[in-house]
Order: C-alpha cells, then sequence, then structure tokens
C-alpha cells in the first residue's frame, strides 16, 4: 500500500467512525435514549434483550421493557436508578458505525464525564423537559449540570453538540416550550462560545425522533437524532498538521544479531512521517533523519496519524521514552511554565504546596501548581480569583515542571495538548488539563 491508499484509508476509517457521548442532569434519560438507538437501530441480541426485560430493577411499567439497563450495568446503578460509571458501547448503521460513552449526570460524577468526553467527537446535552424552570417574564432557568457539562464540552473542543429537549411526551409535545428551552441555550451558548449547536425535540422513552421520525413531532422539520448523527462530519486535519510522535518504547534486537538495530516505537498523534524527513527530538533538541518506518510485518515509505509504529533513524542520539520526535520544521513549544485550563476530579482539594506528577502523552514529571489564576463559576460564566480547587471545579492555572515539556495549544492539537495530574501518594488522577499557550 503506497502513502496515498494509506492516506485514503486512515481518512475513509476516520469518516466511518463517530465517537459520541451524552451528558446532562440526573434522570435526564441519557441511558434510555442510548438504549432507544440501540433497539431501533437492531444494536441488540434478542439475549440481551431477554435478558433486561426478566431485570428485578427495572424502572418501567407493566410489560414495557427499560432500556436503559442497557447501559445501567452495575448492580449499584441499577439499584439507584442513575449511571455511575462510564459505559461504552458500540453499534453500526448502513451508513456509519457508533462508539457511544453513557456519562454520567449527578455533580458527584462529573469526573466520569470528562474521561468519556476526552475522545468525543460530538456531545448529546440532555435536558429533561420536565424538569426546566419556566419564568412568568419568558426566561427559562437551565439546571447547573446542563451548564456544567455544556462548559466540559466547550473546554475540551468538542466539535459537535447537539442538543436533545427529552421527553416532549409529558409536554403533549408542545412547540412553544421547546422554542423557550432552545432559545435559553442558545443564549448561554453564545456566552459560553460554543458553536455548531443542533437542536432536536425527541422522547427517548417513546421513541419520538430517536430512530423514526413522530407524526406528534410534525412542527419540526429536521432529521431525526440517528440521520444527524450518521451527517456529522469528523475528518480528522491532524494528516495536516505538524507531526508528533511520542516514543513510548526503545526497541532493541536480542543480542544475538551482528547489526545494532534500534528503533523507536509509539503510535503517530498527528501529522505524517516519510522516509528522509528531518526530525527533531524535544525537549533535548537533537537533529536526526529517518532512516526506516515499520510495522509488524512490512516497511513504509510513509506513516500517518493514528498508526503505531517504529521509526528508525541514520543518526546515534540519545532518545528515551517520553521524548517526542518532531518535524524539525514546526517543533512543539518548550514549557517549563504551562498555563492551563483545569477540572479538578479529585475529593481531595488542590494544596499548591505539594507536588503532583504531571502525565502528558508518555511523558510523566514532577510539577506544582503555583498559583490558580481564576475559578469559573459554571452558571454566570464569570471567573473571580481562588485560593483553593474542590471536587469539580474548573479554573485556570499556573503550573511549574521540572523538566521543559514539549506540547501544543489544546486549541491545535487535542493530543499534545492534554495532560493529567497525579497524586505522588496515592497515584489516583486528580485533574484533567487542557494547555493554553499564548
Amino acid at each position: 500500500m503506497n502513502a496515498v491508499e494509506q492516506l485514503t484509508a486512515t481518512v475513509g476509517r476516520e469518516r466511518g467512525l463517530l465517537r459520541f457521548i451524552t451528558a446532562g442532569s440526573v434522570d435526564d434519560g441519557k441511558s434510555t435514549l442510548i438504549g432507544r438507538l440501540l433497539f431501533d437501530s437492531k444494536g441488540i441480541f434478542a439475549d440481551q434483550l431477554d435478558a433486561i426485560s426478566r431485570a428485578k430493577h427495572k424502572r418501567t411499567v407493566g410489560d414495557t421493557i427499560d432500556l436503559s439497563l442497557l447501559t445501567d450495568g452495575l448492580e449499584a446503578e441499577r439499584e439507584q436508578g442513575i449511571t455511575i460509571d462510564v459505559a461504552y458501547r458500540y453499534f453500526a448503521t448502513p451508513k456509519r458505525k457508533f462508539i457511544i460513552a453513557d456519562t454520567p449526570g449527578h455533580e458527584q460524577y462529573t469526573r466520569n464525564m470528562v474521561t468519556g468526553a476526552s475522545t468525543a467527537d460530538a456531545v448529546i446535552i440532555l435536558i429533561d423537559v420536565s424538569k426546566v424552570k419556566l419564568n412568568d417574564d419568558g426566561s427559562v432557568d437551565l439546571l447547573t449540570q446542563t451548564k456544567r457539562h455544556s462548559t466540559i464540552a466547550h473546554l475540551l473542543q468538542i466539535e459537535h453538540v447537539i442538543v436533545a429537549v427529552n421527553k416532549m411526551d409529558l409536554i403533549d409535545y408542545d412547540q412553544t416550550v421547546y422554542d423557550r428551552i432552545i432559545a435559553a441555550y442558545q443564549a448561554f451558548a453564545d456566552q459560553l462560545g460554543l458553536k455548531n449547536i443542533r437542536p432536536i425535540p425527541l422522547s427517548a422513552l417513546a421513541g419520538d425522533n430517536v430512530v423514526t421520525a413522530s407524526d406528534k413531532l410534525a412542527w419540526y422539520k429536521g432529521p431525526t437524532l440517528i440521520e444527524l448523527l450518521e451527517s456529522l462530519s469528523v475528518y480528522d486535519a491532524c494528516h495536516d498538521e505538524p507531526f508528533r510522535f511520542p516514543v513510548q518504547l526503545v526497541a532493541r534486537h536480542n543480542g544475538h544479531e551482528a547489526n545494532d538495530f534500534r528503533g523507536y516505537m509509539g503510535r503517530i498523534e498527528a501529522g505524517k512521517v516519510s522516509k528522509g524527513d528531518k526530525l527533531l527530538v524535544q525537549p533535548g533538541g537533537q537533529t536526526a533523519t529517518v532512516k526506516d518506518i515499520l510495522t509488524l510485518d512490512t516497511s513504509l515509505d510513509t506513516a500517518v496519524v493514528g498508526q503505531s509504529v517504529t521509526i528508525l533513524l541514520d543518526e546515534y542520539v540519545d532518545i528515551s521514552r517520553g521524548d517526542m520526535l518532531v518535524g524539525a520544521d514546526r517543533p512543539a513549544t518548550l514549557l517549563k511554565t504551562v498555563n492551563a485550563d483545569l477540572c479538578w476530579l479529585s475529593e481531595d482539594a488542590l494544596d499548591i504546596r505539594r507536588k503532583y506528577w504531571l502525565k502528558h502523552t508518555t511523558r510523566q514529571i514532577a510539577a506544582r501548581v503555583t498559583a490558580i489564576d481564576t475559578l469559573l463559576d459554571i452558571n454566570t460564566q464569570e471567573r473571580r480569583p481562588a485560593d483553593s480547587l474542590k471536587l469539580n471545579d474548573i479554573a485556570t492555572v499556573t503550573l511549574n515542571v521540572a523538566q521543559a515539556l514539549a506540547a501544543d495549544d489544546y486549541r491545535d492539537l487535542r493530543s499534545t495538548g492534554a495532560f493529567i495530574l497525579i497524586d505522588e501518594v496515592t497515584h489516583q488522577t486528580v485533574a484533567a488539563g487542557m494547555i493554553r499557550i499564548g
């Protein structure tokens, strides 16, 4: 396969697969919506259907199938009627393959939502029409979790935002109420900076507008949810981005060969690389030329983003796990001071006197949060000073790192602009960060 065929095949895979998440407040119907998508698109097996029909923790009346049980697999989830962990489900239509992440709605599990959203191409923000407060002056009060999840979607640069107003059957499919809710959400989205908002009215329980268009929503002229998901573009522009290759492993032969084989193994996170390309090793600063690009069973002239390869260089240079090979003409930015948006995920508050491990691609280095610049108020989107961060807080912070970090702005490259903080004592992940440069 030549370079053009490889690139075409990779682009084809990207266009054929959509990763999306559901997000919203508790009991907005996220799990039921996914269950309805799977059920109506014939994405579940007969034995699965039989198992949930006999489940002891059903939340439906009579013989009606509780579709939320298709994703709520933990016993605690079924007992409490809420989603706790991120559940991934896979299904396909004739037009596209999907990976769905069903994320929790409760504020306590916001960190799980961040995990599911980190690799998503699209997010479905569910709004339960029965919970929204409609004021006499015509205004609408959105739930805090709706605002929180929308804020996280914006910070994580999720490309497509679908606003699904659910449980329309509870208000007799009233268009006026739907229009008021969407107008209120659009005003919040404009304040937040969210773009590509796609609104849709539906009922996950009844199946209205999920896979099949509903006569009860005849006033809605747009696509059904599945049609909308099938139409979203997810082309990854990283082929045209600067080359980024975090080194995972230095490969040597078994010691019985005459030639001194030394290869650098990893996954291409952005751009592409060809034999003869000039590369720069960061943060060390050495330069080298690509001698060969190997996969398990062949040698490639060119490799592109998403491929796991072994790169051989003409020169002997000092390269270890955690270093990054980049295009010599478009290197990453070397940072000793890191400015970032931070989502705090730990029940223990941030202590700026402590050191944490910062994990960025394959590199792990000591870091300290030296300043909490501003804390974001989810409801008003205003930023104010803060001395500490507690669970689910979102803030802009400044960190100092023990060694130079080769990174990109998260808005330009998600893979090399993201990091996590790890507690050096408990080894628990305590925060997720998005690097901001300039």
